[in-house]
């Protein structure tokens, strides 16, 4: 059992990524659908759909690649973890590799990218880098 589901949920896509699948399974919690939904707004995936299971829901994310056969996504980083949690003010929200990347952030309006938070003018806990 994951101890840091969403740094388990990162690593499973980087995995795949790095050795070109077309989709990752992984199981569903709220947070999780919340992030992939960020992703496929954001456009670093394609879809995601949520496999009803008998013990657990999944989540079927597909991956995204240009024609090259380059991912979308070149790289995910867990920032806020469960030892060491990461909070920002709107005016701290970072903007990663100068806006090419997004930060995901948890507000007390829910998961959202750091623009979004900046735009709501809220803060919150630094969930991850994507880029």
């Amino acid at each position: 059992m994951a101890t840091d589901p969403i740094a388990d949920m990162l690593t499973r896509i980087r995995n795949a990524i790095l050795a070109r699948h077309d989709f990752v399974l992984m199981p569903a919690s709220g947070m999780k659908l919340s992030i992939v939904k960020i992703l496929r707004e954001e456009g670093f995936i394609g879809d995601y759909e949520v496999l009803k299971g008998k013990p657990q829901r999944m989540i079927k994310i597909y991956l995204k690649y240009t024609e090259k056969k380059e991912p979308m996504l070149t790289g995910l980083k867990r920032v806020s973890k469960p030892g060491l949690r990461v909070y920002v003010q709107r005016t701290e929200i970072p903007r990663v590799y100068g806006g090419v990347g997004i930060a995901i952030l948890s507000t007390p309006k829910g998961v959202m990218s750091g623009q979004q938070a900046w735009r709501q003018k809220v803060g919150g806990e630094l969930l991850c880098y994507i880029w």
